[in-house]
């Protein structure tokens, strides 16, 4: 399939320029690049060819290719158009629903981890279909709002055989699995921790490292602790995975240092950081995923985006779509989140949605719009992409290609 998508208005390419065709001969572009201090590497008056599931030509609007055999062609009327969503963090194959809790905390009660088992309940109860059109029915609403790469973790079942059938399940819609059987150590564990560490380094990760490609704990009080979660962490690495973090949501951690060491791919939450912890991330490779639509669900404080940005920290966001702490699955939304209460400017939150991601997942070929990459694109209904956070609640994905193909 052909697709050339004309008349953009404003195009997010996250590129510092747009390297010649792949395959073809590039029309002359010689000022058609982005200026270097963008960071979300803006073209006007663009157009995009996609050939298959790879993007295979950016350009200006006037000057596109010649393209043999059919194709078709979209008008973009002069709206926007940015890469799709890297969504690097979601738990979206569960069973049941926690609006009472929800409630609960918007009459000021106060949240805890312990919510978790209640999910955990329910998913034990539900039959791997009903697991299934969960799943599918949240990655619909996902897709449908422009996120194009769904990561999905473990760790509503916490049993050998429900954590491997969340994993394996998930597995049908994303290579971006995580085993996180370390979510909550479970009611029959509740007075045997280690016991529940034992289990989930043995028998739970043999049944779940072939269908994973991450392993992640939650690192908090009433939870796990630092050294419960370096021997899970380290015992997920020698099963060939790669580590993540959940840390710092509820107050402050040891556990950075320890993670960066082990290689994390990312930390997430990281609400309470310390300057210690600001500058060890900073200098490695470990991305902080910020999830605001939490702060949104719990009343929790908002983390300090500006600050970890201005320390040099790379910056995801992701929806962290579960039913306890942030039943969104709308990237728009946590967008305008970042941009009004996390300190961030609207390229700053556009690029941690979309590239941000793709550096969390270690990915390269998402969350930009440049020859080679996969082709996963997003027209808005607006003419920039500052719509997203300047018109909050309001529906302005027009249009959505994943590798290619139209899915909205």
């Amino acid at each position: 399939m052909t697709t050339l998508i004309t008349n953009i208005g404003e195009l997010t390419t996250n590129a510092g320029a747009v390297p010649d065709a792949v395959g073809r001969a590039a029309p002359d572009a010689t000022d058609f690049v982005p200026d270097a201090a963008d960071l979300c590497g803006t073209l006007h008056n663009a157009a995009v060819l996609v050939e298959g599931t790879h993007i295979a030509w950016v350009g200006p609007a006037d000057a596109t290719p010649e393209i043999p055999g059919g194709y078709e062609h979209v008008d973009a009327a002069g709206a926007a158009v940015i890469p799709g969503f890297v969504d690097s963090h979601s738990h979206i194959v569960f069973a049941g629903d926690r609006a009472t809790e929800f409630e609960a905390r918007m009459a000021g009660e106060p949240y805890a981890a312990g919510g978790i088992r209640s999910t955990v309940a329910a998913t034990r109860a539900a039959s791997d279909e009903q697991l299934r059109h969960r799943m599918r029915t949240l990655a619909a609403e996902l897709y449908a709002q422009g996120t194009t790469t769904i990561e999905i973790k473990s760790g509503y079942g916490l049993t050998v055989a429900d954590e491997e059938r969340i994993v394996r399940i998930a597995r049908e819609i994303t290579p971006e699995v995580t085993f996180l059987g370390a979510h909550v150590v479970p009611e029959e564990y509740a007075d045997r921790p280690d016991a529940y560490v034992d289990l989930v380094t043995g028998a739970m990760l043999d049944a779940c490292a072939p269908h994973s490609r991450w392993i992640d704990v939650f690192c908090e009080t009433g939870a796990f602790t630092t050294e419960q979660t370096r021997r899970i962490l380290t015992a997920g690495i020698n099963h060939g995975l790669t580590p993540r973090l959940h840390a710092a949501q509820l107050g402050p951690t040891d556990a950075i240092p320890m993670a960066i060491e082990l290689g994390a791919a990312s930390i997430d939450h990281a609400t309470h950081l310390s300057d210690s912890d600001i500058a060890a991330l900073a200098a490695s490779e470990t991305v902080v995923t910020l999830l605001p639509g939490v702060e949104f669900s719990t009343r929790q404080t908002y983390p300090n985006a500006r600050h970890l940005i201005d320390a040099g920290i790379t910056i995801a966001l992701a929806c962290d779509t579960n039913p306890g702490t942030s039943y969104t699955t709308s990237m728009p939304l946590c967008i305008a989140l970042a941009v009004r209460e996390m300190g961030m400017t609207v390229s700053e939150a556009i690029w941690a949605a979309t590239a941000g991601g793709a550096r969390a997942l270690r990915r390269t070929d998402i969350g930009i719009v440049t020859p080679g990459a996969r082709a996963d694109i997003v027209l808005l209904r607006a003419p920039s992409r500052t719509h997203l956070a300047y018109r909050p609640g309001v529906p302005l994905v027009d249009a959505v290609w994943r590798a290619g193909s139209r899915v909205r």
